[in-house]
């Protein structure tokens, strides 16, 4: 069976700071993922340029495939190596938002008070992104889901915690679009079988591609809250054997979870129990 390794990249397959574990395992990883050809994608909330600089800074593989924006933006390699946007991918969002584009939507958050606008870099075609103070994120995302609903706006809204500086982080994308939209899209688009699919992930922003039915990771990282309702929600749906939580933290957890499914054997025993 064709396998494919598809991890978010800060809190998960990048290194934390001060942790030479991390630094280890990379390399081990980058080894595996070498001598095996396993398809790679990234999905990850940065924008396009953020995580190609993310590559370069820290010796990360070379993708297949980018899935940024928090699932927004598909990019592909080329064989030349240059990466280019995912043409069909992109029409299927645009239809998505006719009713209300991104401007207009911005227009009517502008005012909500607590709510600040990201860097114009961090914003993307199909995704407004903005910050708040973490404490008021929960009551800040209700009054932009009222937004929303009173005026029907064809968008939904993920909420997490900036891991770094405490940040509370709120994007706006087309109605149900997330990480897990973008790769079903990519799956289906491309034939792969679901089954063939790792996920690796540790936030909030994760949580759809979670409990989306795939072979999953949760770094041992992660926030309390999310290992919580991540367990919840996959037993709500029956995944019994699909979830792996790692004990170690990001890159390492990456790994113990692909040694955990056997993605880098020959064969993937999809009964493998989470210890």
């Amino acid at each position: 069976m064709k396998q494919a390794l598809a991890t978010d990249l800060d809190g998960t397959l990048i290194p934390l700071q001060g942790h030479q574990e991390n630094l280890r395992d990379l390399q081990l990883l980058k080894n595996e993922l070498d001598r095996t050809q396993i398809e790679l994608l990234y999905v990850t909330g940065r924008h396009f340029e953020s995580v190609t600089d993310a590559i370069e800074s820290y010796q990360l593989p070379l993708p297949n495939w980018v899935i940024c924006d928090v699932g927004t933006t598909v990019m592909q390699r080329t064989p030349e190596g240059t990466f280019e946007q995912q043409a069909d991918y992109r029409k299927q969002l645009f239809s998505l938002t006719q009713s209300l584009p991104l401007g207009a939507l911005d227009s009517l958050l502008k005012d909500l008070p607590g709510l600040r606008r990201q860097e114009d870099e961090k914003q993307g075609e199909f995704k407004l992104s903005y910050y708040c103070d973490d404490a008021n994120r929960i009551e800040i995302s209700e009054q932009i889901r009222q937004l929303l609903r009173e005026s029907s706006a064809p968008y939904s809204l993920i909420s997490s915690a900036d891991p770094f500086n405490g940040d509370g982080l709120i994007d706006l994308l087309p109605q149900n679009v997330s990480k897990a939209y973008a790769l079903d899209w990519w799956t289906q688009f491309f034939d792969y079988p679901k089954e063939s699919v790792l996920f690796a992930g540790d936030s909030g922003n994760d949580l759809a591609a979670l409990t989306a039915g795939y072979r999953s990771i949760l770094v041992g990282n992660a926030a309390r809250e999310v290992v919580e309702e991540v367990i919840q929600i996959n037993k709500e749906l029956g995944f019994h054997d699909r979830l792996f939580l790692a004990e170690s933290s990001a890159t390492s957890g990456v790994l113990n979870g692909c040694h955990h499914f056997e993605i880098f054997s020959k064969r993937s025993d999809l009964n493998t129990k989470n210890p």
